[in-house]
């Protein structure tokens, strides 16, 4: 089996790959102040709800976006599973994705692991777009010669609700949902409003913007924990995949190991 782990500045997602079938899942908060004996304890009692042992684990693959906690997974790994992990951006892996973005060094772990996984599983709908709805919302271009070119980073959806509560006094704090209507009756409607609208025509004129820029009509991929709220009714999102970045790592991993 296959552990896999997804470190972003709000969740955590982990994934165990049996072969090539994604077989369990969890979604956590990420703590960066967590040690690696209390990330063991977490991962023990996650893996004893899918019947799974730690000796079962045979590598590890993990993705981060917060440096501090590289070296607690690796620890956890190294001390209760006796493995080293490959950890993107520790461990190179331009050779599986060819990156012509001027710094690739700037470039986050889950945006080239996503990338990585859209490849795997979409290559025969290139051009394509990669949209993750995190904690940022990052678009990402990968062209027809497999090769990563840049993207679009936007703060994510939370980030602006949260701003609108701290920055504005009178202004609650409000579930994220779709509104029946555009025009809100109410400051809470009204607020749900602007932030799922204003976030769905982000999405479609982004795109539309990259389609007339680069004269592509790109397939559109969305992953992340927010995008099947935000995009279920987009007029250009071509798929939604949940699991794109955990698919990115088992095919990192795979292919490391055939070399």
């Amino acid at each position: 089996m296959l552990f896999v782990i997804d470190v972003g500045n709000t969740h955590t997602v982990l994934g165990v790959f049996a072969e090539e079938k994604l077989t369990h899942y969890w979604r956590i908060k990420t703590d960066r102040y967590k040690t690696e004996d209390e990330l063991s304890v977490l991962v023990r009692a996650l893996f004893d709800q899918g019947d799974i042992s730690f000796s079962d684990v045979q590598g590890i693959a993990i993705s981060s976006v917060v440096p501090p906690i590289n070296q607690v997974l690796n620890k956890m790994s190294e001390k209760y599973f006796g493995i080293t992990p490959l950890i993107i951006g520790r461990d190179n892996i331009q050779s599986f994705i060819d990156i012509t973005y001027p710094k690739p060094k700037e470039i986050g772990a889950d945006r080239i692991v996503n990338a990585v996984g859209a490849l795997e599983q979409y290559e025969d709908k290139l051009p394509f777009i990669i949209i993750d709805f995190g904690t940022a919302t990052t678009f990402c271009y990968v062209n027809e010669q497999k090769q990563y070119v840049g993207g679009i980073i936007s703060p994510g959806v939370n980030i602006s609700l949260e701003a609108l509560y701290n920055k504005a006094s009178k202004l609650p704090r409000v579930e994220i949902q779709p509104p029946n209507e555009i025009v809100g009756q109410s400051t809470v409607e009204a607020m749900q409003s602007g932030v799922y609208y204003g976030y769905l025509e982000q999405v479609d004129g982004m795109i539309r913007r990259i389609e007339k820029e680069l004269n592509i009509e790109p397939y559109v991929i969305a992953t992340g924990g927010m995008a099947p709220l935000i995009v279920k009714e987009s007029k250009k999102v071509s798929v939604i995949d949940d699991h794109l970045t955990l698919r990115g790592l088992w095919s990192i991993y795979y292919h490391s190991n055939k070399k």
